[in-house]
């Protein structure tokens, strides 16, 4: 009966006949097995069976019980999340996500003065443009490392501002990153910028250009992750969810995924946990509404 359901709930990916083939039952016990009569129950585990795999397949795999729950409650369908995690595991789904470990990008043996940390672990704000945070970490490829440098507004956590290059001079970092992030959010009046303690943040080129915008610099304490917390947790999702699963030949291709992933994904459609189970797209359009 379970090879049965597994045939039912994969129909728009396989054939009848391949798979019976593969389950080694016949296409005729299936059929005669489609036919029986079904339980109120049966019949809405195996609808319900069919959104979940669904939503699963839109996210390419990331999404686990909780999103899934999240994202089917969020469009009508009330149900909990020990019902979806029993029926995907009925049906051998489980989300791709997975940890690695993550490569320091900081080097802050510098002699360029730090700054104080204003931000102090004080993440919640609901003005959009008042709080950024920014990192940087590597995506490998064939020809060498990769360097991404991302700044997130902490009122949606949306990435507004990115940079991938094979040097890590703040030229080809932080400051078109950062050139990026002020083209999108045209931010008006002075705002908080938060860091990490590395020479590409603490350059005297850097520090320049965020005093011409009279940006209050804030960098984290030394060896304290904790400190940037929302943008350690924004790579570890972009890793465990995308760039792990993937090799890339060169820059272009890494290129057009980390595009995919901010812009198409994780930006517009990926469920964040710190908003509610919304999108940072529909985060700002909510903030912006409650400012107007």
């Amino acid at each position: 009966m379970e090879r049965f359901r597994f045939i039912a709930s994969n129909l728009n990916r396989y054939p009848v006949e391949k798979m019976c083939k593969m389950l080694l039952v016949s296409s005729s016990g299936y059929y005669k097995w489609v036919k029986r009569p079904l339980s109120k129950r049966v019949m809405e585990n195996e609808a319900l069976t069919g959104k979940i795999r669904q939503v699963y397949d839109e996210s390419r795999g990331i999404y686990g019980s909780p999103r899934i729950t999240r994202h089917l409650v969020n469009h009508g369908v009330h149900v909990s999340q020990p019902r979806v995690a029993r029926l995907m595991r009925k049906i051998g789904l489980k989300s791709i996500t997975r940890k690695k470990y993550r490569i320091c990008t900081t080097d802050s043996s510098h002699g360029y003065r730090i700054c104080k940390n204003h931000l102090d672990r004080d993440f919640s704000t609901q003005e959009i443009g008042r709080k950024w945070v920014s990192d940087m970490t590597y995506i490998t490829t064939r020809q060498g490392w990769l360097y991404l440098t991302t700044v997130m507004d902490l009122a949606d956590r949306k990435i507004i501002g990115w940079s991938l290059s094979d040097g890590m001079k703040a030229g080809q970092t932080v400051i078109p990153a950062f050139k990026m992030a002020l083209a999108n959010r045209k931010p008006n009046g002075s705002f908080l910028f938060h860091s990490d303690r590395g020479v590409q943040y603490a350059c005297d080129e850097f520090k320049a250009l965020l005093k011409k915008y009279s940006v209050l610099q804030s960098m984290s304490r030394k060896g304290n992750c904790w400190d940037n917390a929302p943008m350690e947790s924004f790579f570890k999702s972009m890793k465990s969810e995308w760039t792990y699963h993937h090799e890339y030949l060169d820059t272009r291709q890494a290129s057009v995924a980390v595009f995919e992933y901010i812009e198409s994904w994780y930006n517009r459609k990926r469920l964040h946990s710190a908003l509610g189970y919304l999108t940072p797209a529909q985060y700002e359009k909510l903030l912006s509404s409650e400012a107007a």
